[in-house]
């Protein structure tokens, strides 16, 4: 704090020994410098006239260590040290996140161990937006409308008390339209809207203002939102964004890992929208088809009644393949077949990119593995085997007995494309993170892709996981939670099931009774919670505890720094990262913050969604 600051004399401190007690023209501010990996706050002084705009969160310019730095004031009014000259801060620099944005973010770098200055440039407006006063944030007529019972009733959530003080979750089936929901809450004055995405944020922003509901969206309308008086939406940044008067706070689809930062701090958005709720008073509404674990912990549950909610569900076919053809190629089902014969506008999903990602010898069954590094080794469009790890290229040829006919053990995407136009006879298109091939405006009426192909495609007859064993599978604790939100996504471009024409979610799989797999083919999600709740809390996975990763350079020296004497566990290393692991947030983040931080590169993951 301002000590702190006085070790830095070449900035914002001198000591000056003739003097003890040192008037001051102007206001004395501390600011948090925009240096990363420094956490120390340091006192300047804003000259007359100037000060009379200064406030907290303004961007600031000074001078440290012979460099200008932009800095953010986190205090206004600060009693000076005796003893010392303050020097004055080089400019106002521009108009920063609220005075309450800029407290949070001191909750939010203790929260997730990480940089307030990093939280606080996240908060701040892209552009430069010049100082000027700040007066009151105007009070729209919304503001003063009741809900709308038209907007209540299209949700099936009627006589529900939606804006109770505190957390909501609100679990609406895939089918269901989250905007009523929104002009709800807006027509109660301005609320915060989070969303996983840029599309969906767009769209929300143009459907409030023809509503006749003052709204912005970010980050084009970061200046309106500090202004004041209307609602703002936007992706996870919007959860650091300005809305004043605040009325509610709207997180949509808050199970979806875009919410999530993944830069240090790797904060989410859904916690610091509760928390963000919770500081202000005002509800905060979690949304969701299939909620997380996180969020049914934090408040109280409402849904559609059971039949309502089950129709909103796609309906799911389960193709077992432990009984799979072996006429029909790898991934090709009978079920799939039938279906890409139909006439029907099909998007298959494999989220595994290239021709072939495992490959055996036709003729010992050895694995293909990289010479260099033992890893295994896929195949890339021009027929070479690329190793993953090391990119090493060599030849078609296996390393144990010379033979040079591959099998495909584990099919790409672009193999998988191959295979069904031969079977079905027309282009298929392929569609990945990186791209498809030949622009989203061509697509044919076959596309395969990875679970990218899914966010971009608005509308389909039918959607089929090629591999779903892939996702049931994975080494990773929130497997099962993934999976299921990877079901929802797909009942969103499909017809439900109450539709006079329902489309099908065709999934391919040797576990059939999976718990996700079971949860999406009754529509009720819940069932896949509670088991799932369990087991987490059994193996002691979160939430039931609280969770950090620590790893890089430093990691060592960190933990080795933790006060592990009481409940604080430290497990590690794996992979060069060491699991950090306490019964509650509070203990966990305590500690992180008390353990001196090494010199050299560390990385904290508070909450990792990837274990």
């Amino acid at each position: 704090m301002g000590g702190q600051g006085a070790l830095f004399d070449s900035a914002g401190l001198r000591s000056d020994p003739s003097r003890t007690d040192q008037p001051v023209d102007g206001v004395v501010v501390r600011v948090v410098p925009d240096v990363r990996g420094m956490r120390q706050e340091l006192d300047y002084v804003v000259p007359s006239p100037d000060h009379a705009l200064v406030e907290v969160g303004m961007l600031v310019d000074i001078e440290l260590a012979g460099r200008r730095l932009r800095a953010w004031v986190v205090a206004v009014g600060v009693d000076p040290p005796d003893g010392v000259t303050i020097r004055p801060v080089v400019r106002l620099r521009s108009v920063g996140p609220a005075p309450e944005i800029a407290e949070l973010t001191a909750w939010g770098a203790w929260r997730f161990a990480g940089s307030r200055s990093a939280l606080l440039a996240t908060a701040s407006s892209p552009v430069l937006v010049r100082p000027s006063p700040r007066g009151d944030a105007p009070v729209t007529q919304a503001a003063r409308r009741g809900v709308s019972p038209a907007d209540v009733a299209a949700l099936g959530l009627d006589g529900a008390d939606l804006f109770q003080p505190g957390v909501s979750v609100i679990r609406i089936p895939p089918a269901a339209d989250p905007a009523p929901l929104v002009l709800a809450a807006a027509h109660r004055g301005p609320t915060l809207v989070i969303t996983p995405g840029q599309r969906q944020a767009s769209r929300l922003a143009a459907r409030l203002g023809r509503s006749g509901l003052g709204a912005v969206g970010l980050p084009s309308g970061w200046s309106a939102a500090r202004t004041g008086g209307v609602s703002v939406v936007g992706t996870r940044v919007a959860a650091w964004a300005p809305c004043d008067p605040l009325s509610a706070v709207v997180v949509l689809d808050e199970h979806d890992e875009a919410l999530a930062q993944e830069h240090t701090p790797t904060w989410h958005a859904r916690t610091v929208a509760i928390e963000r709720a919770r500081q202000a008073g005002v509800p905060c509404l979690l949304v969701s088809p299939c909620p997380s674990l996180e969020a049914l912990g934090a408040g109280r549950v409402l849904a559609p009644g059971r039949a309502t909610e089950r129709a909103g569900w796609p309906i799911v076919d389960v193709v077992d393949q432990r009984f799979a053809d072996p006429l029909l190629p790898g991934l090709v089902s009978e079920p799939l077949l039938n279906v890409l014969r139909s006439g029907a506008r099909v998007v298959c999903v494999l989220n595994r990119t290239g021709r072939a990602r495992l490959l055996a010898c036709d003729g010992c069954g050895n694995l293909a593995r990289c010479e260099a590094c033992g890893a295994a080794v896929g195949q890339d469009p021009s027929g070479q085997l690329v190793c993953g790890a090391c990119r090493a290229v060599r030849p078609v040829v296996c390393d144990s007995c010379g033979r040079t006919r591959l099998r495909n053990v584990r099919r790409g995407v672009t193999r998988i494309r191959e295979d069904l136009e031969a079977l079905i006879g027309e282009p298929v298109s392929e569609l990945t993170a990186a791209g498809s091939s030949g622009g989203d405006d061509t697509m044919t009426r076959v596309v395969v892709g990875t679970t990218a192909a899914i966010h971009r495609i608005d509308h389909a007859d039918a959607v089929a996981f090629l591999d779903f064993d892939q996702e049931l599978t994975a080494p990773r604790y929130r497997a099962g939670e993934q999976a299921l939100a990877l079901l929802a996504r797909a009942g969103r471009l499909v017809a439900p099931r109450s539709a006079p024409s329902p489309g099908r979610v065709l999934v391919q799989t040797t576990v059939p009774d999976h718990p996700a797999v079971v949860a999406a083919v009754t529509g009720d999600p819940a069932r896949f919670a509670e088991g799932e709740a369990t087991r987490r809390a059994d193996l002691g996975w979160p939430p039931a505890r609280a969770v950090a990763l620590v790893s890089h350079a430093a990691a060592p020296t960190f933990v080795t720094g933790l006060d592990t004497s009481g409940v604080i566990e430290v497990l590690g290393p794996v992979d060069d990262r060491w699991m950090v692991r306490a019964p509650d947030h509070s203990t966990l983040c305590d500690a992180l913050a008390a353990a001196p931080r090494p010199p050299g590169r560390l990385r904290i993951e508070v909450d990792p969604l990837h274990l």
